[in-house]
């Protein structure tokens, strides 16, 4: 018992001393990234906004991963009269999907893209098709229904995207959480704070090689190069309804600092930020170690709870339209979405040129 004890503390200390952390939070820097292959992840309500980022940028987003959560316009899928429609329909369709609630429409949401990519509201959809796309339900996952990733499935089928450009994993015993290997995360089956569990495989390292290919394996733990840059997150925001956090992160590699690097956008899921789960997301899920193997900066975007206007309880990011200037048109499926608009900033500004001090 003491040696497991030893063994967990020797990996935990690591960890925190691997990052360099900047010591104040400082404007997100500029790194001539390679824009040209960035892809996007998330878990959760993270999962959708990784959907939505896939579907609205596809120009830009090469590959996508969603982890227990569901398809573009999901809560467009029943009426869609005003806002608590979309609210109902986020909570019961694109999660549950139980026999007393229809489940997602695949076939609506496709229709709704191809009306908002001819008015040139979100790019066109023969970018999907070209995109690589991880998804996963773990089978003791009760809050996001595996019904609703099949539909998401589904989805991609529809657009055009080819069998060998998916991957679809549901053998795995895991909760509502992100699956790492790490031995003092919580037990595989567990849904529970900060929703990381231990299944016997690192997540992160599996999805970035479905979308990347060829990839070479990770860096150990306590070996990365980087450092870990909180930034004003503040500046890339167009109102103060969007629910998002004045603090984000960017793990850069150190070969990133004179190396043109590739991106790979990691979102959180509910009551998943930095303020709720300080910084187990952005360390223990293990992106930054297999970016410091293949030249990939990982921007982490953080979204806050929210009780009032917006009202966003869960600190979830938006798939049903709290942050739209008017709630009862909501816009969380646009380029024009706050929430996707501020992202895509952030990842231009670490594609521009890199500025001498």
């Amino acid at each position: 018992m003491k040696s497991m004890s030893l063994k967990t503390l020797t990996v935990a200390t690591s960890l925190i001393l691997s990052f360099p952390i900047y010591a104040e939070t400082v404007k997100l820097p500029s790194y001539q990234a390679d824009l040209s292959q960035t892809t996007v992840s998330g878990i959760s309500s993270g999962a959708f906004m990784a959907a939505q980022l896939g579907v609205a940028y596809s120009a830009e987003i090469k590959g996508i991963a969603t982890i227990g959560g569901g398809l573009y316009y999901c809560a467009g899928s029943g009426e869609t009269k005003n806002m608590m429609d979309y609210i109902m329909t986020s909570i019961n369709t694109c999660m549950k999907a139980a026999s007393d609630a229809p489940p997602p429409n695949p076939e609506k949401a496709l229709e709704k893209a191809k009306t908002l990519a001819s008015a040139h509201q979100i790019d066109d959809l023969a970018n999907v098709k070209a995109q690589k796309v991880y998804l996963f339900s773990g089978t003791n996952d009760k809050v996001v229904n595996k019904l609703v990733m099949d539909k998401t499935l589904e989805f991609y089928q529809l657009a055009g995207v080819a069998k060998e450009q998916i991957k679809y994993i549901t053998d795995v015993p895991s909760g509502h959480a992100f699956v790492t290997n790490n031995p003092d995360d919580l037990a595989c089956e567990t849904t529970a704070p900060p929703f990381i569990s231990k299944c016997g495989f690192f997540q992160s390292h599996q999805l970035l090689q479905h979308l990347y290919t060829d990839l070479k394996p990770a860096v150990e733990a306590g070996k990365t190069s980087g450092t870990l840059v909180s930034f004003d997150q503040k500046e890339f925001l167009d109102s103060d309804k969007t629910s998002m956090a004045d603090v984000a992160y960017v793990y850069v590699p150190k070969t990133c600092e004179s190396t043109a690097c590739k991106v790979h956008i990691a979102v959180h899921g509910c009551t998943q930020s930095a303020i709720e789960i300080g910084d187990k997301f952005y360390t223990r899920t293990r992106f930054n170690e297999m970016a410091d193997a293949n030249n990939l900066i990982i921007l982490y975007p953080q979204v806050l709870r929210s009780t009032e206007n917006p009202m966003n309880p869960k600190g979830c990011w938006d798939f049903w339209g709290y942050s739209s200037p008017n709630p009862d048109q909501p816009d969380f499926f646009s380029k024009e979405a706050p929430q996707m608009r501020a992202i895509m900033k952030m990842v231009k500004r670490l594609g521009e040129t890199k500025v001498a001090h």
